[in-house]
C-alpha cells in the first residue's frame, strides 16, 4: 500500500501529462480530466495504477485493503452484494479507510471500548454492519429495510449507513467523511419521498425545522435521512440512538452546531461529531499489541488524500 513513504511530496502537472506519484518513478501518463476512467493510457506501466491529477487508483481493489485473511475477504465479498457503490480501489476512498479501521476494531474486540469513549456508558454485545450488510442474517438487514421503505425509499436507492453498531440497548448510525463533506442535496428538489409522512409524522417529533429547510436550503440531505430513520427505528426497540459523524479533525468542526439547530435531540438520542484522530489515539492508548495494532498505527500515519491543486501530497491525519 502506498503513502507517505512511498510517494513523491510534489508531482509535475501539464496540461496533458501527469507524472506518477511513486518516488523514483519517472513515467508520465495523458492527463485525465472530469470523472476518474481506469484506462490504459491513464496507467502506470510500472506499479499499476490509475492516475489523475488528484489522486490515483490500485489495479486490485485488496491493495488499498490492511486485512486480507479469509474470514475477512469472505465477509467483504458478502458486503460487496449489498453495497450500491464502490470506490475502494481510490487512494482517497473513504470507504477504503473506513473498512481498514472498523474490521482492524472488529477484530480485536475494540468496538465496546471505541463506545464507551464516544458516549461514556458502557455497551454490550455490539454488533457491526457493515453498509447495510447484516452478518448475522447475510443480507441486508431487515430492520433497515423496514425504515427505509417505512419512509418511502426504494431499497436499491435507499439510505445506506457507512457503519451501524447496533448493541443490547443502543444503535449507532456512523457517517464516515475524509475528502467530502456533509453537504448533500435531493436529486430531485421537489420530491420528498415520505420522509414528512412516514412513521406516523415521525418528522415532526425529531426535527424542529421542516424537510426543505434542513435538505435543500441547508444541504443537510443525507443527515436528515440517517437522523429520521435511525430514530425511528430506536424508538421502535426501545434503544438509544446516537448519529455520529466521522470526520477529520480539521473539517466540519462546526456540523454539531449546525445540525443541532434543526433536530430535536433527547436523552435518547443524539447527534456526535468524532474524528478519525480520535480513534486513532484510543488504539494508539489501548492496551493491545502485535502485528494488527503496528499495522493500523502505520496506516493511520502513513495514510494519504491525494494531491491537492499545486501538486501537492495530502497527509489524510493529523497526527505525529
Amino acid at each position: 500500500m502506498l503513502g507517505m513513504k512511498e510517494l513523491k511530496e510534489m508531482i509535475e502537472i501539464t496540461d496533458t501529462t501527469v507524472e506518477c506519484p511513486v518516488k523514483g518513478c519517472n513515467e508520465k501518463v495523458e492527463r485525465q480530466r472530469g470523472v476518474f476512467k481506469t484506462e490504459d493510457r491513464f496507467k502506470c506501466p510500472v506499479h499499476n495504477i490509475y492516475i489523475s491529477p488528484s489522486t490515483f487508483e490500485y489495479q486490485s481493489e485488496l491493495d488499498n485493503l490492511l486485512w486480507k485473511d479469509t474470514a475477512d475477504l469472505d465477509l467483504f465479498k458478502k458486503i460487496k452484494t449489498v453495497k450500491r457503490e464502490s470506490r475502494i480501489a481510490r487512494d482517497n476512498s473513504e470507504d477504503a479507510v473506513t473498512w481498514n479501521v472498523f474490521r482492524f476494531l472488529e477484530r480485536n474486540n475494540l468496538v465496546e471500548p471505541i463506545l464507551f469513549s464516544i458516549i461514556g456508558s458502557t455497551l454490550e454485545s455490539p454488533e457491526i454492519i457493515y453498509w447495510s450488510y447484516c452478518q448475522k442474517e447475510n443480507t441486508s438487514w431487515s430492520e433497515l429495510n423496514k425504515a427505509r421503505e417505512e419512509f418511502g425509499e426504494e431499497i436499491k436507492r435507499s439510505s445506506e449507513p457507512d457503519i451501524i453498531i447496533k448493541t443490547d440497548n443502543a444503535l449507532f448510525f456512523i457517517e464516515a467523511k475524509l475528502t467530502a463533506g456533509n453537504e448533500t442535496s435531493p436529486s430531485d428538489m421537489s420530491y420528498s419521498k415520505k420522509y414528512e409522512t412516514g412513521g406516523n409524522n415521525w418528522f415532526s417529533k425529531v426535527f424542529k425545522s421542516d424537510y426543505k429547510t434542513v435538505a435543500i436550503v441547508e444541504k443537510k440531505y443525507e443527515l436528515l435521512r440517517f437522523w429520521l430513520l435511525g430514530t425511528w427505528m430506536a424508538n421502535q426497540r426501545d434503544l438509544e440512538f446516537f448519529l455520529v459523524n466521522l470526520t477529520l479533525s480539521e473539517r466540519e468542526k462546526d456540523i454539531e452546531a449546525i445540525f443541532k439547530r434543526h433536530i430535536e435531540e433527547s436523552q435518547n438520542r443524539r447527534f456526535i461529531r468524532i474524528t478519525w484522530e480520535d480513534i486513532y489515539h484510543q488504539i494508539l492508548n489501548s492496551d493491545l499489541s502485535g502485528v494488527d495494532k503496528d499495522t493500523i498505527i502505520k496506516y493511520f500515519r502513513n495514510k494519504t488524500i491525494g494531491y491537492d491543486g499545486n501538486g501537492k501530497l495530502q497527509r489524510a491525519f493529523s497526527i505525529p
